[in-house]
Formats: structure tokens, sequence, C-alpha cells
């Protein structure tokens, strides 16, 4: 049989082996996940073969039944209380973790405090210090306390949860969008500096997916945000969690730095 040779001009062979969005063997931390889109961020993960440690700051009672339901679907994990603006409290909750699953090799910075909208001027300092803790300092705590593990062992994911607010430039809504840009800004630069370690950075910005805290937001402007959705539907909390298990996986291995938006086309331009 005549063998085949490749000639100097020939293209390079493709890899067409395949990279699943499998995570055995990995361990990953979800801040503010008893509830809302970090608790589908955290089932997506384990679902995908993580061990998960759900991180949760309030509501005891609500974060034990989101961890029993997170057990009885045959899911592996830890629940951890801790303030993720707090050094002490997440130097503890990253150690306590590491001890009890191993280390973490993903970390998705999802906890957010309440955000209410009103103008500039109802608006004190406090309030804007208090975007700043959950968005930058957040981000800078948890990666100071891991990013030692992820360095040693060549290999990180860093997945900050954003908002489009940031891109479309949400009115009478200053504190959170200045704090998300400058949470977005951090991911870029973060991500140029880890690379060499194959610790990737990036940023999930969901658009309004309705979860238990919008129960009471008014009809009216549900329907009219509803309405500018290129898609003409809502979005679901599973579309956030795919993203991230497909970011944490080895499928994403050559995606850093990016900023990628869930919310049916609302920031296409």
């Amino acid at each position: 049989m005549k063998k085949t040779t490749r000639s100097a001009s020939s293209p390079p062979p493709i890899d067409v082996e395949p990279r699943p969005f499998m995570l055995a063997g990995r361990t990953a931390l979800v801040t503010g996940s008893s509830k809302g889109l970090g608790r589908a961020m955290a089932y997506a993960l384990a679902a995908h073969g993580a061990k998960v440690a759900i991180n949760y700051a309030n509501g005891k009672e609500a974060a034990a039944a989101t961890f029993a339901d997170f057990e009885a679907r045959g899911y592996h994990g830890v629940l951890v209380r801790a303030d993720v603006t707090n050094e002490k409290q997440v130097t503890k909750m990253c150690s306590l973790v590491e001890k009890k699953l191993g280390p973490i090799d993903i970390c998705v910075v999802n906890a957010t405090p309440d955000q209410p909208q009103k103008p500039f001027e109802l608006y004190d300092w406090a309030f804007h210090q208090q975007m700043l803790d959950f968005f930058v300092k957040s981000p800078f705590l948890l990666t100071r306390a891991l990013l030692g593990g992820m360095k040693q062992r060549r290999f990180g994911r860093i997945i900050n949860i954003g908002s489009e607010v940031f891109r479309r430039g949400v009115p009478n809504f200053a504190p959170y969008v200045a704090a998300k840009g400058a949470q977005a800004g951090w991911t870029r630069s973060m991500a140029s500096e880890l690379a060499p370690w194959n610790i990737t950075v990036n940023i999930v910005s969901p658009g309004w997916i309705p979860v238990e805290r919008h129960q009471n937001d008014p009809p009216a402007q549900k329907n009219a945000y509803k309405a500018l959705i290129p898609m003409r539907r809502w979005g679901v909390p599973g579309d956030v969690g795919g993203l991230v298990a497909f970011l944490a996986s080895e499928a994403a291995s050559f995606i850093t730095g990016q900023d990628v938006a869930v919310n049916g086309g609302m920031t296409v331009c």
C-alpha cells in the first residue's frame, strides 16, 4: 500500500480529539450559590463532575435546603458560610473547602448584594463602597487566597459574574455599573498576567434573568425589558450555568480575558 506523505506546503493536521466538558477530579467554589443564578452555576459544575463548595452569607435555612437538594441529586460538595468581602472569612473558607474537597481549581465569583435603581443624588458613598467591595475586593481576596496553588499546579479557572449593565450604560444604576466596569477591567488585566500559568480569567455577563429576588418586580417593568430581547424570551438560570461549566472545562482552555454576555442578543452592538 502506498504511504501518503505530507509536503512542506501542506497544512498541519487538525486536532480532532474531543475536549469534553467533564470536570471529574476538579474542585469548584461558587460564591453566593445557595439561590438564584449562583445555584444554577453550582449545579451545572456538579452535573459535569466537579466537587462544588456552595457558599452563602445569610439565610442559613434556605442554604441548608439547597445543599440537601444538591446532595439528593448525587452531587458531591460542601456548604460553607462566609462573607466574601471579609479577608479573614475568605481565607478560612478556602482553607476549609480545600481540606474537605481538595485544591480549588475553579472559582466562580458570583456573590452580590441588593442593587436598587435610583437617581444618582439618592446614593451615598457607603453604597458605592459596598458595590466595590463585592465586585472588586471580593475577586481580589479570592484570587489571592487561591493563586499560589493554581500557579503551582499550572491550572486554574477564575470566572467573574458581571452584568450587561456595564455595556448598556443603564441609568439610575451608577454605583453598580461602575463597579461592574471595574470588575471587567480587572478580569482583562488578570487574564494577561496569569495566562503563562495556564490560568484563565473570564467574565460572564448575564442580562436580566428572573430568579427568586425578582418575584415582586413590577410586571410592566419586566414586560418592557422582555420586549427588547432579540430572542423574544426570558433567559433561565441554566443558560448561565451551562456557560460557566464550559469555561471551567478543558474545552475552554484557550479562552481567557473574555466578557461573554448571556442576554439573548441585548448587547450585540
